[in-house]
């Protein structure tokens, strides 16, 4: 008997090393259900508290486009992050490059730029002033939550800026392509009765995002579109 209780403490062993380690949508779920905050800190690894910036995997990189890319660290990228509330994103935007304008439904956004100058502004609702600011190194600005944004370099070099949130799902939706998914008569409709070929023709210019920014910029660069 002593054996075979043996036996099976062993093969029960053996089956639980033999799992793969969990995805990271396995571990947001283990998180989530962990009874206690010790209990959340027992379940990860020393290196999971450790986001790096620099060296994103794929999923990390929440945009890439033309003239930048952003990396993010938020739950589903850095599950370490549940049950802290918090979330952020790095910026690295090329001569010129533009964040092109989205908003976050779910947080505010506290941005600071590092290593040069960033042009910055948002438009919170109906009715509201649009806010634009040119952000110097060292300065920080800040997008109300739900407020549709932008940040540009203006400068010939890269840059990079620094976004702090206050959620840990902060959600991002990137506005013009997103609003060519509406039905493209609708799309027509709210610009005055374009046709859907005109309508599809203007979805095939967006540009993924980071995009190159204002013509000013370009031209100062010396930078073709």
């Amino acid at each position: 008997m002593h054996m075979f209780n043996f036996l099976l403490c062993l093969a029960t062993s053996l089956s639980v090393l033999a799992l793969p380690a969990p995805t990271k949508d396995q571990s947001v779920a283990l998180l989530f259900t962990a009874a206690t905050a010790v209990d959340r800190i027992n379940l990860l690894n020393d290196t999971d508290f450790v986001f790096d910036f620099f060296n994103p995997t794929t999923d990390e990189v929440t945009a890439a486009g033309p003239d930048g890319r952003i990396v993010s660290a938020k739950r589903d990228t850095f599950p370490a992050l549940v049950d802290n509330g918090i979330a952020m994103t790095v910026g690295f935007l090329g001569p010129c490059g533009l964040n092109t304008p989205h908003f976050h439904p779910r947080a505010a956004e506290f941005n600071i730029a590092i290593n040069g100058t960033v042009l910055a502004g948002f438009y919170a609702e109906n009715d509201s002033r649009f806010v634009m600011n040119t952000v110097e190194p060292g300065q920080a600005t800040l997008f109300p939550r739900g407020a549709i944004h932008f940040e540009q370099n203006l400068g010939c070099d890269p840059v990079i800026f620094v976004a702090a949130f206050g959620d840990e799902d902060p959600g991002t939706s990137t506005v013009a392509s997103n609003f060519f998914t509406l039905p493209s008569d609708i799309v027509g409709a709210t610009f005055g009765g374009l046709s859907t070929t005109e309508v599809e023709g203007l979805a095939g210019a967006i540009p993924k995002n980071v995009a190159y920014g204002r013509d000013e910029c370009l031209a100062r660069c010396g930078l073709p579109r």
